[in-house]
């Protein structure tokens, strides 16, 4: 992450003056120019600088959207679409200024479609509300980001989670989109056919895009039967070497875990100050099993002779539904605890992903350098999928803090590049991984950015993300 990529970009003030007052006549009090509305839309959950949007409008469906892509293309002014505000690279800020499209009124759940196991929703619906309306139909939509994102900005994220080891992330739960193009036509990218050989995967081009291409207006998703039985555990290790071990040969082994999450000895120590928890403050891991009755059982016992290999502990595993979602709480809640910590410093969430054959070395590396360096630092993994996640937490507004955060930031990628890793996991590019794209894929840059010309000539589309200005 680089403040260096965090730069205002030129604006068109001629057009953007022209634009407000034909937004505002057209949208009435769904249309905002106020300080607070603009501030709230480019809030970053990061230390990142915000970048203001001229106006923030409120659109209630897909013709709105339209109207709205046509006015900016018009004027030639950019457009930043707006879920929730839980990106965590910048992706909601707006460098060039332009409108703010707010999705959180297209929150309709438009059809569920049971016996093949998949639904449409709008953009602005969030995964709680999805799951809380599935929950009658024995279904459940399975990406789990910690967050209540809405489903618009997984999809454009192409955001993961916790359960991500076993059913995938957004690209492989979205069937089909429709989506706002710069010329304000909608196109649908595919239908609900489970494959397809037809023509070029527009799917999952989309998928990821972080906003840059289009404005996504409904989102065909996978779901997956609720399981018959759920029953999860924890189990505490030596040391962070045998618990990534322990991981990989659960993996190896085929045993179908639904998550298995890594916390190290600071995180558990965070996690059991702030959710009241007594976890023995070594590296461990959490883990979920779902099945029947007998499968899952079975699993546990796996696991448990898995994790007794590597000296793990007691494996303390429980079919109890309330206290899985004590368990499960204390893992989403990780961000809160490392917050708590330090209250006073900032806080700086970044996410790097390697071969899982090398998860344990590359764990290990970075610990070593977060006690190096002084940092507070916890590190809580999605280890099943080689993903893990530091919260590095700093002064501000020290720049000798800050430069020393962004060396070990770019020393965090640079090391998951080297083991043929990513730069990020979940969390994307936005703006400040746009360095770390270039050194990953900078042969494919010049393909990428001829599609983003191809279909974005005038670059309106959320500008100053993934490409640099």
């Amino acid at each position: 992450m680089a403040r260096k990529d965090v730069i205002d970009g030129r604006r068109n003030e001629d057009g953007i003056a022209q634009a407000l007052p034909i937004l505002k006549q057209r949208f009435g009090e769904r249309f905002q120019t106020g300080q607070s509305f603009r501030e709230q839309h480019s809030h970053t959950t990061t230390y990142l600088p915000s970048q203001r949007p001229d106006g923030v409008v409120f659109v209630e469906g897909s013709d709105e959207v339209r109207e709205v892509v046509r006015i900016c293309a018009e004027h030639r002014v950019p457009i930043v679409a707006f879920g929730t505000g839980s990106s965590l690279e910048g992706q909601v800020n707006a460098p060039c200024g332009g409108i703010s499209v707010d999705f959180s009124r297209m929150n309709r759940i438009l059809s569920v479609n049971a016996e093949d196991l998949d639904c449409t929703v709008e953009p602005g619906v969030t995964r709680e509300d999805l799951n809380t309306y599935l929950r009658d139909t024995g279904l459940f939509f399975p990406i789990d980001p910690g967050a209540n994102a809405s489903l618009g900005g997984m999809t454009a994220t192409r955001a993961s989670g916790t359960n991500a080891v076993r059913y995938g992330t957004m690209k492989d739960n979205v069937l089909a989109l429709t989506v706002v193009t710069a010329d304000g036509a909608e196109i649908r990218t595919a239908h609900r056919a489970r494959k397809s050989s037809a023509g070029y995967d527009l799917t999952r081009l989309f998928v990821g895009s972080e906003g840059t291409l289009g404005l996504i207006t409904s989102i065909t998703l996978r779901l997956q039967g609720i399981p018959a039985k759920i029953a999860g555990g924890v189990c505490a290790f030596p040391s962070l070497e045998d618990a990534c071990n322990a991981v990989i040969m659960t993996i190896q082994m085929g045993i179908p875990v639904a998550r298995i999450e890594l916390l190290d000895e600071m995180q558990i120590r965070a996690c059991n100050a702030y959710s009241r928890l007594s976890y023995a403050e070594r590296p461990t891991l959490f883990v979920e099993f779902h099945g029947t009755e007998e499968t899952v059982a079975l699993q546990a016992a796996q696991f448990g002779e898995i994790a007794a290999e590597f000296g793990g502990g007691d494996f303390v595993y429980t079919a109890n539904a309330e206290e899985r979602s004590q368990l499960w709480k204390a893992r989403h809640n990780a961000y809160w605890a490392s917050r708590a910590l330090a209250p006073e410093l900032a806080a700086l969430s970044t996410d790097v992903c390697v071969p899982i054959s090398r998860l344990a070395e590359c764990v290990a590396e970075t610990q070593a350098d977060i006690r190096e360096q002084g940092f507070l630092a916890p590190i809580v993994g999605h280890a099943g999928d080689g993903n893990f996640h530091v919260l590095l937490l700093f002064n501000d507004k020290d720049p000798a803090d800050v430069q020393k955060a962004e060396a070990f930031i770019e020393r965090l990628n640079g090391r998951a590049l080297a083991m043929d890793g990513t730069c990020t996991g979940e969390h994307g590019i936005g703006q400040g991984k746009i360095s770390y794209l270039e050194q990953e894929l900078a042969s494919a840059m010049p393909t990428m950015r001829a599609i983003k010309a191809g279909l974005d000539p005038h670059n309106l589309f959320n500008p100053g993300k993934i490409f640099r200005l």
